[in-house]
């Protein structure tokens, strides 16, 4: 009897295991087409790309993008906010359908999803206060940096190798969203934030944050894409179908001037 016992557990255990590694396979689009709508992971802090407003509603540049587009696909846009460590987890686990926002294309990134053809440039740049003494990378000497983790501003930081050998410790102090890295820049607890040029922007103005600038020194220039699951090529060709008749049509300027008093999006 306790073999039994022993052995129906241990099934219930393989069970579970096995239904929480489950991952989607096979191109989505007939379901998700069915179904009617899409699931957007996306990391709700990070301004002006997706945030919540004061009425806790999620807005933001890339919000009302990606509802221009798949409202072109005849769907509504369901956003979901992630862990963005675990965004391409929750991609293939089929929590979400595409990550968008603010989603720099990189080759380690390029192993794991299906990225859409870009759509917007970034810097990833240093903000420091007005009277510090740090002007550009050489100046990091035992300096306390803060990143993003996970993030590509973190990737670009810890290649940069002469520079990883000279900050505080030898290491960044990572941080699960920008907020909480804004809060220690401002109380003086790191010296140097390295942060989208384009959150940077948004976030300083916005707050009327006019004691720090951003260094021209930077590290790399980049291209935000939306992600997809491999699998998902019709997806993905009907998604750039969708997105090349907003930028014809004028929507994608009017939805970028209205956030960046320009047209910043890539033809």
């Amino acid at each position: 009897m306790k073999k039994i016992i022993t052995t129906i557990l241990l099934l219930i255990v393989v069970t579970t295991l096995t239904s929480c590694s489950h991952s989607v396979k096979g191109d989505q689009y007939d379901k998700i087409i069915k179904r009617g709508y899409i699931i957007v992971g996306l990391d709700d802090t990070f301004v002006p790309m997706g945030f919540r407003n004061t009425n806790n509603e999620i807005v933001g540049f890339g919000v009302e993008l990606a509802q221009a587009v798949f409202k072109e696909m005849g769907l509504e846009v369901k956003f979901q906010p992630i862990d963005w460590t675990m965004k391409e987890t929750e991609l293939y686990k089929g929590a979400i359908d595409v990550i968008w926002n603010g989603y720099t294309i990189t080759e380690e990134r390029k192993d794991k999803v299906a990225f859409s053809t870009p759509y917007l440039e970034n810097r990833q740049v240093m903000i420091v206060a007005k009277n510090s003494d740090i002007k550009n990378k050489a100046d990091l000497v035992n300096k306390k940096v803060g990143v993003q983790s996970s993030s590509s501003g973190y990737d670009a930081l810890v290649s940069d190798k002469d520079v990883m050998n000279i900050i505080y410790g030898k290491n960044p102090i990572e941080y699960s969203t920008y907020d909480f890295a804004f809060q220690d820049l401002i109380n003086g607890r790191i010296d140097v934030l390295i942060i989208d040029e384009v959150f940077g922007e948004y976030y300083l103005k916005s707050n009327n944050l006019t004691q720090f600038i951003i260094l021209e020194d930077d590290f790399g220039t980049e291209s935000y894409g939306v992600g997809f699951r491999k699998d998902d090529v019709k997806l993905l060709e009907q998604f750039h179908l969708a997105f090349e008749t907003i930028k014809t049509n004028g929507t994608s300027t009017e939805i970028s001037v209205r956030w960046f008093n320009e047209d910043k999006i890539l033809k």
